[in-house]
Order: C-alpha cells, then structure tokens, then sequence
C-alpha cells in the first residue's frame, strides 16, 4: 500500500491540482475502537463519525505501537473517505485513516491541532 516510509526519499512525481482534489481527506472523531486479533499485523478496528454528510465509517489501523484502545474515542483524525472499502480479515474497512511514521516506521496518526467539526474536508 505505501511506496516508502523513508523520510530521505525524493518527492513522488508532481501531480494537477485536479488530482489533489480528488482525494477526499476528512476529519472524524472515534466514536469506538475494537481489538481486530484477526489482522495480520497488531491492528485496531475503529469507528469514525464523520459528520451528517458521510456518517460513520470503519477503519482498520495499525496503531496498536503508539495508541491504547481506552484512549482512542473522542480523539479525532484524519481520513481519505473516497476509496473503496477493502475486506481486511473478517472486517470490511471503509476509510482509510491516516498517519506518519515515526523513526520506527510505526503509525502517528494525523489529527487536528485544534477541534474542528466532523466532516471538515482538508484544504
């Protein structure tokens, strides 16, 4: 799924601004987040409310390194809310949730600095 974590590598290949739009990035809050012991990889099933216009929406997210399930709900993150949904184990993720990796390659994941409302698209 991803080209590279290394922080030293170049650039992707410059892309329109059409294409940038394209992708749906939202903001949501964690309304839920399950253990998922069936993923391959230490993993999180969590529930995004992404305002009246998307809904709620779920996500598999290997954050297991930085996050605890306790401390998830009501943190709100970023997400892309236009791929099709995957079949991820015995879930059916339909968001992508984003994040950076640290100096381990392990998930930080993307978040306001400030709240915002559910559904705010990125700009």
């Amino acid at each position: 799924m991803h080209m590279t974590h290394d922080s030293s590598s170049p650039a992707a290949p410059e892309i329109g601004f059409d294409q940038f739009l394209a992708v749906d990035v939202r903001v949501g809050t964690i309304v839920a987040a399950h253990p998922f012991p069936e993923a391959r990889k230490p993993a999180f099933i969590l529930e995004i409310d992404f305002g009246p216009a998307i809904g709620r929406k779920r996500s598999s997210a290997q954050i297991t390194e930085h996050y605890r399930l306790e401390d998830l709900p009501g943190r709100q993150v970023a997400a892309v809310v236009n791929f099709p949904p995957r079949q991820i184990g015995s879930m059916r993720s339909e968001v992508l949730t984003l994040g950076f990796p640290d100096s381990d390659g392990k998930v930080v994941l993307v978040q306001p600095s400030h709240p915002v409302p559910n559904g705010g698209r990125l700009f």
